[in-house]
């Protein structure tokens, strides 16, 4: 499945033109490399996703073409959030 459509399907970015946007800003990483909109994620890939001042790192437990609101947490896990370190 493409990361985009993966971002908006587990609600972890509301919108997929949003989803692609960050893509194409460089914020996500797939396995330690910079990933674009259209890469390909699988079960078992770690995404790191930078929000703002923060990193929210996820692994990928399914796949799912659609999922109810309920089910959508169910397709990552977090392994852990921490704030983005500002250079002062």
């Amino acid at each position: 499945m493409r990361l985009d459509k993966f971002l908006k399907v587990s609600r972890l970015i509301k919108r997929r033109t949003l989803a692609k946007e960050v893509c194409d800003q460089g914020r996500i990483t797939v396995n330690g490399h910079v990933a674009k909109a259209g890469t390909n994620v699988s079960v078992g890939d770690e995404l790191v996703v930078r929000f703002g001042q923060k990193l929210v790192t996820v692994k990928v437990e399914a796949i799912k073409d659609t999922t109810r609101k309920e089910e959508a947490s169910m397709m990552y896990k977090v392994i852990k959030e921490e704030p983005v370190a500002t250079a002062e």
